[in-house]
């Protein structure tokens, strides 16, 4: 399967997930707010992701893929599978154990995760209470990743991509059904999370099975844990708990400071946020996950300057798609808001202090899409240390500037922080790749940036003037007057980027087309 497709066929799935997200945070706005209850629970929410994020997306499925591809290639697909099997069952014991652990002691981590809650007694039961319910979902997503970890060696990318949209849809229904019988819907809505992991294990097994790939849980764990091969592949994971983890690791130390600033604050970054997480998942995260088995198994065939031209590509891919979604999100953010989430119990207040961070966060936007696409380039030869040295410094970097702006801007100052550190960690993976020869920019790759910044200052000016002149004739902000205006600014706008992109030669839409229709192939 090519790169491009590849990527179309995880970042069309990852839409869809996406759209449901967008629902599902619509729900919550409309039923829980942004205030005590909506803290609580997105707390509650953020608590296992992050985990995920760090124990099984990351660290796990950076260190997982290479090797489990690397078997395929030399060995056979019965030694991948007896790898895959024994790993799984050491991680999931881990796993079993830490979960305990955390549940138990789940008063303490929510006082250090929401230090802000502290001076409310209630508030802190609520988020304990939540968390409890929810952290479960850190064994079942894990099992996920790493069963779509396997598929995407096998480049069947359609069905991972598609797991997420389970979870959107566990929590959409578990809260409209119970806002039927409760006023506040809360409790079924985290409850609703958890089974959803239970049932993206199920549903991940379908295709696995499809594959004629049968996971067998491996029960002697200390002969497992002696495996050369499973050593290495733990050792390779505890760094990168905090390589690929990065952004996870920031987000909650903005959760912590952000909890600090004020009633609601939580709730405004996490809204803004979860805006920008629509490209970053769409572009960032399909360029990572289908860059990562490709380049690991170039590398591993000697084939060296096509692993650059993919990387070239790579980057190329995330810039000319992560950057036009910047510049809408920064001139859009205050109508994409207010279209979205206001509804219910978030105000207008609430949508002018989302769309403000929303602004902030969306300016590191391109940058946090290039780390996700020159990350891989180091997990695939199995270095995962570096990244480590790198998040260290972007950690640091994060946390001071969070000190030093959350003061005067507030939960603005937190957003602008994680936005300065994007910069910070893409100028050390470039500079790190290109120091050690693995990869840097290219004059073709040098020539196509530029011209993709001419063609998004072209489509700024567009959307600009558009959005200045139906605002003088259409001052009203109706539901349907919003929509109307969003979507004739959105294509005026697109069909701009286009015609320059056209014009520039920096995108060739036909043979885009042609590529992604040429090769009729199982992509689940």
């Amino acid at each position: 399967m090519s790169f491009i497709k590849s990527i179309a066929t995880f970042s069309g799935f990852t839409m869809i997930s996406r759209i449901t997200g967008f629902i599902r945070d619509m729900i919550i706005a409309n039923f829980l707010g942004a205030g005590t209850v909506s803290d609580a629970f997105l707390v509650s929410f953020k608590l296992p992701n992050l985990f995920r994020s760090l124990f099984a997306e990351g660290a796990f499925t950076s260190a997982f893929v290479p090797l489990f591809s690397s078997k395929l290639i030399s060995k056979s697909k019965d030694d991948a599978i007896k790898f895959a099997s024994s790993s799984i069952s050491l991680l999931v014991f881990v796993l079993i154990i830490f979960t305990i652990i955390i549940e138990i002691f789940m008063p303490q981590v929510v006082k250090i995760l929401a230090p802000g809650f502290i001076a409310e007694p209630e508030k802190i039961a609520l988020t304990t209470t939540l968390c409890r319910i929810t952290f479960p979902f850190l064994l079942f997503i894990s099992i996920v990743s790493f069963q779509a970890g396997i598929l995407n060696s096998f480049e069947r990318f359609g069905a991972p991509a598609a797991a997420p949209i389970i979870l959107n849809l566990g929590i959409i229904t578990s809260g409209l059904i119970a806002v039927m019988f409760f006023d506040v819907p809360v409790y079924a809505m985290a409850f609703g999370i958890t089974i959803s992991g239970i049932i993206e294990v199920l549903w991940l097994k379908y295709f696995l099975n499809k594959e004629n790939i049968k996971i067998i849980p491996d029960i002697h764990l200390i002969k497992t844990l002696k495996n050369e091969e499973t050593q290495t592949l733990f050792k390779r994971i505890t760094p990168g708990i905090v390589g690929a983890g990065i952004y996870q690791i920031n987000m909650v130390v903005d959760t912590i400071l952000v909890s600090l600033v004020s009633s609601g604050a939580v709730s405004w970054l996490y809204y803004a946020n979860r805006l920008q997480q629509l490209p970053l998942g769409v572009i960032g995260a399909a360029i990572s996950v289908a860059l990562l088995p490709l380049l690991s198994k170039k590398l591993k065939e000697n084939k060296i300057n096509e692993a650059k031209d993919t990387q070239d590509k790579a980057i190329f891919y995330g810039l000319v798609m992560s950057l036009p979604a910047s510049v809408l999100f920064i001139l859009l953010a205050d109508s994409l808001i207010q279209l979205l989430f206001e509804h219910g119990k978030f105000t207008p207040k609430d949508t002018i202090a989302t769309a403000l961070a929303l602004k902030a966060y969306a300016i590191g936007l391109p940058a946090y899409v290039m780390v996700k696409a020159l990350m891989p380039n180091f997990f695939a030869r199995g270095d995962t240390i570096t990244p480590v040295k790198y998040s260290s410094v972007v950690f640091i970097t994060n946390f001071a500037l969070n000190l030093i702006l959350m003061k005067p801007l507030g939960h603005i100052g937190i957003a602008v922080a994680t936005s300065i550190s994007a910069f910070v960690s893409l100028y050390q993976y470039i500079r790190g790749l290109k120091k050690r020869g693995y990869w840097e920019f290219s004059p073709t790759l040098k020539k196509q940036i530029k011209l993709t910044v001419i063609c998004s200052v072209a489509m700024s000016v567009t959307v600009y003037l558009l959005q200045y002149t139906l605002n003088t004739l259409l001052p009203t902000n109706l539901i349907h007057i919003l929509i109307l205006k969003l979507a004739v600014i959105g294509t005026f706008g697109l069909a701009t980027f286009l015609v320059f992109a056209k014009i520039t030669g920096i995108i060739d839409i036909n043979a885009i087309i042609s590529n992604l229709l040429s090769r009729r192939k199982r992509v689940c």
